[in-house]
């Protein structure tokens, strides 16, 4: 090979190196204890400890101590379930799975939330495929799922809690929330063929039978809704004369009472007293 080859081919070599990607980091579970994971640039990126107490949530004492039960056998490596949290919008589904999380991780340093996004349920075993070698135990949690995309998303998940020929990571416990007990997605059978909408309709269905842990959350009642606006306001001393009456004019304008109206009301409430809330 003569120079002039040579120094083209070194060229070329540097100009590729330049090109290449950057080889990624191991991720750093000790900066937090959140995490939300991007499967385009495989990155962890570490979020806030969620503020609110489980303490303060008021009207689901069943949901919080059968889903924190749980929780802590999965810390304790200990059988446990992949949990489904389904039910009414606005129930506390997402809020409890953050806040018990806290809760039971002040216990256990090497416990760790990382919380995925619904629409990139196909990156699922590729995750958990990482997590399975790293020696933290791992909420992972997908808030508001659905099928929208049909039964490739459902095949995906399917294939991250079995695991493959592998099996399923001991250190990974899967947390879904959503408004429909079989994560059937709105309009699910437009566009489509009786036949190919039954066999995504099943699909779909045998995806929550891999949830052994199914967790209700109904629509509050009227005294349910009382109780957490006057938890909330004892808990931030808020007081008001007329409280029971605004917070129920509150829900009536919103046609619904549940614990986010509740919260809503609490933070409208706040504002007008000039007082600070943590969220």
């Amino acid at each position: 090979m003569d120079l002039e080859t040579k120094a083209v081919l070194t060229r070329i070599a540097e100009a590729l190196e330049r090109l290449a990607p950057a080889p990624r980091q191991a991720p750093d579970f000790a900066a937090a204890r959140l995490f939300r994971h991007d499967p385009a640039t495989g990155e962890f990126v570490s979020a806030p400890d969620y503020p609110l107490a489980l303490d303060s949530l008021v009207g689901i004492e069943r949901q919080k101590a059968r889903f924190v039960e749980n929780l802590r056998r999965f810390a304790e490596a200990l059988p446990y379930n992949h949990a489904l949290l389904w039910g009414v919008r606005g129930t506390g589904k997402s809020s409890i799975s953050k806040a018990a999380f806290m809760a039971v991780a002040g216990d256990y340093p090497a416990l760790k939330l990382v919380e995925v996004d619904r629409d990139q349920v196909t990156a699922l075993p590729e995750l958990f495929d990482l997590l399975r070698t790293r020696p933290e135990r791992f909420v992972v949690l997908c808030d508001d799922l659905s099928f929208e995309e049909g039964a490739a998303a459902a095949k995906a998940l399917k294939s991250a809690l079995e695991g493959g020929v592998s099996g399923p990571p001991a250190n990974v416990l899967f947390v879904a929330t959503s408004n429909r007990r079989h994560l059937m997605p709105r309009g699910h059978a437009e566009d489509r063929g009786l036949i190919a909408t039954a066999e995504d309709a099943e699909e779909e269905v045998s995806v929550s039978d891999r949830f052994g842990l199914w967790i209700g959350f109904p629509a509050m009642d009227q005294p349910t809704y009382l109780a957490a606006v006057a938890a909330y306001a004892e808990r931030y001393g808020l007081a008001a004369p007329d409280l029971e009456r605004r917070a129920l004019q509150w829900a009536q304008l919103r046609g619904s009472r549940s614990g986010r109206v509740a919260w809503q009301f609490i933070r409208d409430l706040a504002g007008e007293l000039g007082k600070p809330l943590p969220l």
